[in-house]
């Protein structure tokens, strides 16, 4: 066994540990090392999954050209040829001195490159092609998976050199192989692309960082290119009046807030009975704030199926999108249009009432500076940074649903 053959291992004192040792480097994209926490750590092991052609091995030939690490950059390849990927970096305008490709699916022959080179980074493109002897003879299988996964990162971190391993999902969205892979690896990114060209780049584990980031790109002629200003592709621009069912979210994902358009339709539901439509936008949340509008507001949805959709395609779990959800239903239920210009934050309680959500003052400030003169959330903050408030950071604040349906609606009751 590869592992058995390797140097004992001796205990230091915590205290005697370089902190050094564990010092990042940027993977030369952004969108990157956020998601990553702050780029690439030393000794690290990152898998990233997503569909075929996603552009999985775009995104690593340019991290693995452009990453700022010391040394040597090992490019394993089982998919493609030298001269493929050498065409390919060619087209994507990609160089890089001391970036060597190894085209092999035999892991003995992967890690005997690893150790003649002792690359400060390597890309292995991808893990169901590689196998070895010692866990089968067909690669892809669910053991070869986990075996070469589990190598590959202890080499990394017995070397102190990072590696990012593609994997192919699964049509359900999982890593193709055991969910023990992910286990024997730091890090685990998934790459995904909405109904729009934006894809998304999200961590489902990370032992550096957060798990919250999520990186945005577009495909273009020169490789995957980041989306500096996301909220400028996922706002819908009109230049008539806004369509009742409508309503903007200032959203937050991780350190930054993403505006979004909530899209909501309600039609009578079959046999007086009400159905929840949604795939942005979890439907127990959909229905969790549907029954609070009905108890707290007067507006009867029992009886309605409701369709929710989020404007760029682009999924939405943190409790801050509940009272900008709250106005799109109430919206398209009576008729009702939003007044131009308005964006909203907060969380719903089941009683009514708007709660403090996160980091109010930078979605304030993300909305303004998108031209949205007019932002609504909660009475109280619940950030600390708003302690001396200015006024370009200030917002229109309410404490109930009923509250908010009077600031947007006034006395108006529609068609609902």
């Amino acid at each position: 066994d590869g592992r058995a053959a390797r140097a004992a291992k001796f205990s230091v004192p915590l205290d005697a540990v370089d902190p050094a040792e564990g010092a990042r480097s940027p993977s030369g994209s952004a969108e990157v090392d956020r998601v990553l926490g702050g780029g690439i750590m030393k000794g690290s092991s990152v898998l990233v999954g997503g569909e075929p052609g996603i552009g999985k091995s775009t995104l690593l030939l340019q991290i693995a050209a452009r990453a700022g690490v010391q040394g040597r950059v090992l490019y394993i390849s089982g998919e493609e040829s030298a001269a493929q990927i050498r065409l390919r970096a060619d087209r994507l305008g990609l160089k890089r001195a001391g970036l060597e490709v190894l085209c092999t699916g035999d892991l003995s022959e992967a890690v005997a490159a690893l150790d003649r080179l002792k690359p400060a980074l390597f890309v292995v493109d991808s893990l169901q092609t590689l196998a070895s002897a010692e866990a089968g003879a067909v690669p892809g299988t669910a053991n070869q998976v986990k075996y070469c996964s589990l190598e590959l990162s202890d080499w990394a971190r017995e070397h102190g050199g990072a590696c990012f391993l593609v994997a192919h999902v699964t049509k359900d969205g999982l890593i193709a192989g055991p969910k023990a892979a992910e286990h024997t690896v730091d890090v685990v990114l998934m790459f995904e692309q909405s109904e729009s060209d934006v894809r998304f780049l999200r961590s489902a584990k990370n032992r550096f960082g957060s798990t919250d980031e999520v990186g945005l790109f577009t495909m273009g002629d020169r490789g995957l290119e980041e989306l500096s200003d996301p909220s400028a592709v996922f706002l819908v621009r009109r230049d008539g009046a806004i369509p009742a069912g409508a309503a903007i979210a200032a959203t937050w994902e991780g350190t930054r807030s993403i505006l979004v358009e909530i899209q909501a339709l309600t039609v009578p539901g079959k046999a007086s009975l009400s159905r929840v439509y949604s795939e942005r936008i979890e439907p127990a949340r959909v229905a969790r704030v549907a029954a609070v509008l009905e108890k707290h507001a007067g507006l009867r949805l029992s009886d309605q199926d409701i369709y929710v959709n989020v404007s760029g395609g682009i999924r939405l779990a943190e409790p801050g999108v509940d009272l900008a959800l709250a106005a799109a239903l109430y919206s398209a239920r009576t008729g009702l249009a939003l007044p131009a210009g308005t964006a909203l934050a907060g969380e719903l309680s089941l009683a009514g009432e708007v709660r403090p959500v996160r980091r109010m003052a930078g979605r304030v400030r993300a909305a303004k500076a998108m031209g949205l003169g007019r932002v609504i959330g909660p009475s109280e903050s619940g950030s600390p940074e708003l302690a001396g408030q200015d006024r370009a950071d200030a917002w229109e604040r309410v404490t109930t649903v009923g509250a908010t349906v009077r600031a947007l609606f006034g006395g108006a009751t529609g068609s609902g």
